[in-house]
């Protein structure tokens, strides 16, 4: 069996590695030079410096047991306790976001008006028609506008850079949609979740699903794609441009060049593994209703500024995760995550490393905007939200104009229809961080089920 993987970012190199250890010929191209996708780490000036994701959660199974699997287990690093401290910048000032009922009733991230609506919640019907709804219009009917604005507004520009007017709450957050279809409600939904725990003598992980310890590698994620890479030295092809793909029988036939070199090369499987639109660019002459829906999976471009800065007289201790800013606040910034403080290791003896999130469905003109001006206004907005004051040593800017996937209304349907339609073309599969998740357990999780239907025909 010979399996043709396209795109070697963390989900195509994954379902590769997975082939390769089930006995499977493959063959992976990417078009970049370098594998990862936007999982990229930087070494600059002493700094461990992430392009995208930091890590995974290690509540579920799916990458940890991807790095057994590498037997990379000692390159691991856990976040530090700091992590759990997180932040919401309203009303001119940084508010810890309460972590339990308790913290909740005595935090003034809300009003007591906006605390009884949420408590109010357990009384609010449950929702019978099940067509697709934003999160935006779930979180009015069940919690309230204030929490919409201050949670999970922010919440929602943290993880998909997006927008919760437009975005379907049963793609992005499933086990939110379910908790309201399986108990009646959230609060409902999670007392019967801590009284099923207590009975298993596990520890319940809360409404919004599977929590866990924030985890990355010693050397950041690149350790991660290395190892990937390592293990597929000779089936990996970076640098080249796939040039057509078409349909072969029960197989497919895929021309590719590298440099000079073309080749053409028949395959049982293929495996589609980039980004959504260049997959609808792909497969554009081989079914147009399939390229039509993938070329509808929205992106939201979001721009990453990294900064260094000497730790003494910074203004700021970084004693958490860092900060997300609500639509309402009108700032420039999305947030910013303190990374020296979360893992220790990313910024040098005395040094620390703070990565600012600019624009996504929000301010998407402001994600597109030249190197310079994207420095100028992260710390410009530092300036007024931490107080720093003073000017990074280690500047680094990523800019991706399509960044994240944004899961858009009916965006389940049109998933569901996408593969439904590789299964009739057969032996056609799509794995990447558009489709059932974006995280890098969303990620990895795919990656195994895509190589264990393939290896079982």
């Amino acid at each position: 069996m010979r399996v043709c993987v396209l795109g070697a970012g963390v989900s195509g190199l994954s379902a590769a590695f997975y082939l390769k250890q089930r006995g499977v010929e493959v063959t992976v191209l990417e078009k970049e030079s370098e594998p990862g996708g936007k999982m990229k780490t930087v070494y600059e000036k002493g700094y461990i410096v992430e392009a995208g994701p930091n890590g995974f959660l290690d509540g579920k199974p799916y990458t940890l047991n991807l790095v057994k699997a590498l037997g990379i287990e000692n390159r691991l690093y856990r976040s530090s306790d700091k992590a759990r401290k997180r932040f919401i910048y309203t009303n001119g000032r940084l508010v810890r976001l309460p972590e339990n009922p308790i913290a909740f009733l005595s935090s003034n991230l809300l009003s007591w008006k906006g605390k009884i609506r949420i408590f109010g919640e357990f009384l609010v019907p449950p929702r019978k028609d099940n067509s697709d709804e934003t999160l935006g219009d779930f979180a009015r009917r069940r919690l309230g506008e204030e929490a919409l604005e201050k949670l999970l507004d922010p919440m929602v520009a943290g993880i998909f850079a997006g927008d919760p007017d437009r975005m379907s709450l049963k793609a992005a957050f499933p086990a939110i949609y379910n908790l309201e279809k399986q108990y009646g409600g959230l609060i409902k939904g999670l007392i019967a979740k801590m009284k099923e725990a207590k009975k298993s003598g596990k520890n319940s992980s809360g409404p919004a699903g599977p929590g866990g310890v924030l985890t990355s590698f010693v050397g950041g994620t690149k350790d991660l794609i290395d190892a990937l890479s390592k293990e597929l030295k000779e089936e990996l092809h970076t640098g080249v441009s796939v040039e057509k793909v078409e349909k072969s029988g029960k197989g497919w036939l895929v021309s590719w060049k590298d440099g000079d070199k073309e080749f053409t090369e028949e395959f049982d499987h293929l495996v589609v593994s980039t980004p959504a639109y260049a997959a609808a660019e792909i497969l554009k002459e081989v079914d147009g209703e399939l390229s039509k829906l993938l070329s509808e999976i929205e992106y939201s471009p979001i721009s990453v500024v990294a900064l260094g800065f000497q730790k003494k007289g910074l203004g700021h201790d970084l004693d958490g995760f860092g900060f997300l800013v609500p639509r309402s606040e009108g700032r420039k910034i999305l947030g910013a995550l303190w990374d020296s403080s979360v893992f220790p290791n990313r910024a040098p003896e005395g040094k620390a490393l703070i990565r600012v999130m600019i624009g996504g469905a929000r301010q998407p003109d402001l994600a597109l905007l030249p190197e310079e001006e994207l420095v100028e206004i992260a710390l410009k907005e530092l300036r007024l939200i931490m107080k720093i004051r003073h000017y990074p040593e280690m500047v680094k800017v990523f800019r991706h104009e399509k960044g994240i996937p944004h899961y858009t209304l009916g965006h389940c349907e049109r998933v569901d229809r996408i593969f439904e339609i590789g299964e009739k073309l057969g032996n056609l599969y799509f794995c990447s961080n558009a489709y059932r998740g974006v995280g890098v357990n969303d990620c990895t999780k795919l990656a195994e089920e895509t190589a264990e239907r393939i290896a079982k025909k």
